[in-house]
C-alpha cells in the first residue's frame, strides 16, 4: 500500500474517531433492508383493505423490494468501486427517502408496488457501501471482527422491525410506518453526510465502464475462493429464510405455541444469533482463524440441522426441537461475518462489485428456501426442518471444496485498459513487516 493510500485511510480513521461510531454508522446501513421488508408486515392486512388489493397483490409489494434490494446492489456496488463511497451512498439515501414519502401518499397497490422496488434500491446503496468501506479500512482479523460486530444491529434488526411496525400501528395508520421509514432515512442521510468519511482512496478508483463490470463479475464468479464463501453464506442464509418462513407455522399450528410464546423462542433464537456474533468477534485472531471458525460452525450446525430432522420426522418432544433451532440459528452468527470477510479478502480494489456480488447472492440462494419450505406442505415439521438441514449441509460441502481454495490467493482488479484481471494479493499482515502494514492492522 502506497503512503497516499495508507494517509487517506488513516484520515478516514482520524475522522470517524472509533471503531463504536463507525460501527454504528454502518450497522444503520446494514439494517436498511430489514427495517424495508419486516416494518410494514403488520400492516399487510390494513394496507389490502385501504387499496382495494387482494392479498396476491399485496404480497407483490414485498416481492419488489427485495426484488430493488438484489439490483440496487450491482448498481450501487460498481459505481462505488469508480467514484468512491461516499457520493453512491448519499445518493441512495436520498432515492431511499423520496420513495418512503411516496410511499406514504401512494393510491394504489401497484404504484406501491413500484415504489416499493425504488424504495429497495435506495436501500441497496447503504448495505452494499457498507460491506465495501469495512473492506476499504480493516482487513484480516480486524475486519472479521468488525463484520461480527455488525452482526448486533442486522441480528435484531428483523425481529424488532415487526414490533416497531406494531406499535406505529397502534397510533396510526399504515402509511405511518413509511413515514417512520422516511424519518430512519433521514436521519441516517444527515450522519452520513457530516460523520462518515469517504473511505476508497483515489488510487483505488477504475473507470465506469459498463463491459469493465461485466468482466470484474465474470472475474470475481470465476474465483473459487470468493465463489466458495458468497454461495456458502448464500445457503446460510437460506437457513435463516426457511426458518423465518416455516417456524411460525411450525411452532404454533403443529406444536399448539400461542402468538406470545412463539415470540418469545423467536427472540430467543435471535439473542443467540447475535451473542454468537459477538463470540465470533472475540475469537477470531486469537483463538482460531476465519477459516477455522466458519469450518467449526457449519460442522455444528450440520449436527444441530441432524437433529432437527430425527425430531421432526420422529415426532420428538419440543425441546429437542426448540434446542436444534437455537444452535443452528445461533451458528449464523458465525457463518455470516466469516464468509463475508474471506469472500471479500483478496479484492480490496473492486470491494464494491464484490460486496454487490455477495448481497445478491444471499438474496437470491436465501429468498429461494421459503418457497421451497412451503411447497412440503404446513401440515409437518418436517419440510422446515429438510431445507435446514440441506442447505446448512450443501453450504459446508461448497465451502470445503471451493472457499477454502483461497489459500494461495489471487486478487482481482481493473486494470487502466478496463480489463478484469487476477493479480497476486497482497502478503497477509502477519507477513509483512510493521512498516508495510496498513495503520489498521499494526
Amino acid at each position: 500500500m502506497s503512503t497516499a493510500e495508507e494517509a487517506t485511510i488513516d484520515g478516514a480513521q482520524r475522522r470517524l474517531g472509533s471503531k463504536t461510531k463507525f460501527a454504528l454508522i454502518l450497522g444503520g446501513l446494514t439494517a436498511f433492508g430489514p427495517l424495508s421488508i419486516d416494518m410494514y408486515l403488520p400492516a399487510l392486512p390494513q394496507l389490502t383493505a385501504e387499496l382495494g388489493a387482494s392479498e396476491s397483490q399485496a404480497q407483490l409489494t414485498l416481492t419488489a423490494v427485495l426484488l430493488g434490494l438484489a439490483l440496487g446492489q450491482l448498481i450501487a456496488g460498481p459505481i462505488s468501486d469508480s467514484v468512491g463511497r461516499r457520493r453512491p451512498l448519499l445518493v441512495g439515501l436520498v432515492v431511499y427517502i423520496v420513495a418512503s414519502v411516496l410511499c406514504a401518499l401512494s393510491g394504489s397497490i401497484y404504484a406501491l408496488a413500484a415504489l416499493r422496488a425504488l424504495q429497495g434500491a435506495g436501500a441497496a446503496a447503504g448495505m452494499v457501501i457498507a460491506r465495501a468501506a469495512v473492506r476499504d479500512l480493516y482487513s484480516g482479523v480486524e475486519a472479521a471482527r468488525f463484520f461480527s460486530s455488525l452482526m448486533l444491529v442486522t441480528g435484531l434488526a428483523p425481529i424488532l422491525a415487526p414490533v416497531i411496525g406494531g406499535q406505529v400501528l397502534a397510533h396510526t395508520t399504515w402509511r405511518g410506518v413509511f413515514v417512520v421509514l422516511t424519518a430512519f432515512g433521514t436521519v441516517l442521510l444527515l450522519v452520513a453526510a457530516f460523520l462518515l468519511p469517504e473511505t476508497k482512496p483515489e488510487r483505488w478508483r477504475q473507470p465506469a465502464r459498463l463491459g469493465s463490470t461485466f468482466r470484474t463479475f465474470g472475474s470475481l464468479l470465476a474465483a473459487p475462493s470468493f465463489l466458495g464463501n458468497a454461495l456458502a453464506g448464500g445457503l446460510g442464509m437460506a437457513a435463516m429464510f426457511a426458518y423465518i418462513s416455516g417456524s411460525s407455522f411450525v411452532l404454533q399450528n403443529i406444536y399448539g405455541m400461542s402468538p406470545q410464546t412463539y415470540s418469545l423462542a423467536f427472540g430467543a433464537n435471535a439473542i443467540g444469533l447475535v451473542l454468537a456474533g459477538q463470540i465470533n468477534a472475540r475469537l477470531v485472531g486469537r483463538v482460531a482463524t476465519e477459516a477455522q471458525l466458519l469450518v467449526g460452525a457449519l460442522l455444528v450446525s450440520s449436527v444441530a440441522g441432524a437433529v432437527l430432522l430425527t425430531s421432526a420426522v420422529l415426532d420428538l418432544p419440543l425441546p429437542f426441537l426448540l434446542g436444534a433451532l437455537f444452535v443452528m440459528v445461533a451458528a449464523l452468527g458465525f457463518v455470516m461475518p466469516n464468509t463475508t470477510m474471506l469472500a471479500l479478502a483478496d479484492n480490496r480494489e473492486v470491494a464494491g462489485s464484490a460486496s454487490a456480488l455477495l448481497g445478491v447472492c444471499q438474496f437470491i440462494v436465501g429468498a429461494l428456501a421459503a418457497p421451497l419450505v412451503g411447497l412440503g406442505g404446513t401440515g409437518s415439521a418436517v419440510p422446515m426442518a429438510t431445507v435446514m438441514f440441506g442447505v446448512v449441509v450443501a453450504s459446508a460441502v461448497v465451502f470445503l471444496t471451493l472457499g477454502r481454495r483461497g489459500t494461495t490467493r489471487t486478487e482481482v482488479v481493473a486494470s487502466s485498459a478496463g480489463q478484469a484481471t487476477a493479480a497476486p494479493a497482497e502478503r497477509p499482515a502477519t507477513e509483512r513487516p510493521a512498516t508495510e502494514r496498513p495503520a489498521t492492522e499494526r
